[in-house]
């Protein structure tokens, strides 16, 4: 295969704008209004609850000048899939592929379906047993408007980002104009109880998704020029947004009112907008919510194009559609991997299930909390998630090397210190992952354990496709 060359069925739809936003509606989900209560509680003082925000953003845009020189080097859609399967072995990115597409990915979709359905039934009182219903709902309309097309789904996403950063505006002003005042004084000295690794944690996974925007880097526009300007700029715009928004909470409701706050935007817009606040904060994580998914099954689904095109096990995930421009198998596979799991993790029968299965192996059953049981999903995977952010981070030195001749548009600045940076912090987040999910790996673990037989039938299949040669 080639991997400079993008497909030929992937149409140059997307602009630097678009792709800007892309990355803004897929890290601006929900995490900023239901994580930053918990940051608070585990940092000592305002000062640091906005410093480790500042941090989190640093070391984002360490990894997206990562991410900018691989992208812009390799310009293929699919993003990780392509560097590790270049850097290591085809083996490496099929199984990336297929544990995004089995339970990160697609759990990631869930969970923010869960987060829109969650509050869409409290806000129109539709009743808790119905959650999973409008879960499957957002997934299913969303699917099918990136089927629909490729410009549809980007101005789908163009929509829904613009209209969040209204929302987050209205939280903005609100907090910094109608609020207690408070003031941010410089500590004199790190004190107080809480966990700064755990405040790290929170602060890091609220961040994640900017990379996502590799996955469609051969459906861009003057890609080797616009992929590294997409990340360093989407990353940039979401740590502003990430510490100004924090700024309007500590200021709108004071220090020890922020970290009590168990609805601290709902709270913060209460200020200007009274009770009618808790509604429009409803609407606003609604909206942040489905540009979350939008952005990620416009994304994600690129991972598995490019996976196709690849193994012939998957082979009809590879096809694009000549007249709509998108991967409409990919896209409905996704589509159906995501339901699926809003089915089985979001309801009482498929928790029940799970918990038969954990307990016939000798384990504790789950502890379904939050978002229909997907926070505890995402708890289960997030150790894989970092063991493949960690080796994309080194393919970086492996390409560097074996590709040393060949040009590249975009370097990462200090090289090797800022890539050495971005491991560094990849490795972190894989021991904290593994140490805060325990015996939960072993769950998050399964897909790869799945995803190697499904390796090897697909390589079995290619060599007997392959013709012998001529004596």
């Amino acid at each position: 295969m080639s991997d400079e060359q993008p497909e030929p069925a992937a149409q140059k739809q997307l602009g630097l704008w678009d792709t800007v936003s892309i990355i803004i509606g897929i890290v601006i989900g929900a995490g900023v209004y239901e994580t930053a209560p918990f940051i608070l509680q585990n940092v000592p003082n305002a000062a640091v609850g906005i410093g480790v925000w500042v941090l989190g953003g640093v070391l984002s845009l360490i990894g997206a000048l990562c991410y900018a020189e691989l992208a812009s080097t390799y310009p293929r859609s699919g993003g990780d899939y392509v560097y590790l399967t270049r850097a290591f072995a085809p083996s490496v990115g099929f199984l990336f592929g297929w544990a995004q597409l089995s339970v990160i990915l697609t759990g990631s979709i869930g969970m923010m379906a869960y987060v829109f359905a969650d509050y869409a039934v409290v806000l129109f009182d539709l009743g808790q047993g119905v959650t999973w219903m409008y879960a499957c709902g957002a997934v299913a309309v969303l699917s099918v408007a990136n089927i629909a097309g490729a410009v549809t789904g980007k101005i789908t996403q163009n929509v829904l980002t613009g209209l969040k950063i209204l929302g987050l505006t209205a939280i903005f002003v609100a907090g910094l104009f109608f609020g207690s005042g408070a003031t941010i004084e410089a500590p004199s000295a790190v004190t107080g109880s809480g966990s700064l690794g755990l405040a790290m944690i929170l602060v890091l996974y609220t961040y994640g998704g900017w990379n996502d925007a590799a996955f469609v880097a051969a459906e861009m526009r003057d890609p080797k020029r616009n992929i590294p300007r997409a990340l360093l700029l989407g990353t940039g715009a979401i740590t502003l947004i990430y510490v100004a928004i924090n700024l309007a909470y500590i200021v709108g409701l004071g220090f020890e009112g922020a970290r009590s706050s168990r609805a601290i935007a709902a709270d913060v817009l209460g200020l200007s907008f009274g009770d009618a606040g808790k509604k429009l904060m409803s609407v606003v994580v609604m909206i942040s919510a489905l540009g979350a998914v939008n952005g990620l099954i416009y994304t994600g689904s690129r991972i598995y194009a490019s996976m196709g095109g690849d193994h012939s096990v998957f082979q009809r995930l590879g096809r694009w559609h000549p007249r709509l421009g998108t991967p409409v198998w990919s896209l409905a596979a996704q589509g159906a991997f995501a339901l699926l799991l809003v089915v089985v993790v979001g309801t009482t029968f498929g928790q029940g299930a799970i918990d038969g299965f954990l307990t016939s192996l000798g384990l504790s059953p789950a502890k379904w909390q939050g978002h229909g049981g997907f926070d505890t999903l995402l708890k289960c995977t997030a150790p894989v998630f970092w063991m493949f952010f960690l080796l994309t981070g080194i393919s970086l030195f492996v390409l560097r090397h074996r590709d040393r001749n060949l040009p590249r548009a975009f370097s990462v600045p200090l090289y090797p210190v800022v890539p050495l940076l971005f491991c560094a912090t990849s490795l972190y987040m894989l021991y904290s992952a593994t140490t805060y999910a325990g015996s939960l790996t072993l769950v998050g673990l399964l897909p790869l354990l799945l995803g190697a037989p499904l390796y090897f039938a697909s390589s079995r299949r290619s060599s007997s496709e392959v013709p012998d040669e001529p004596t």
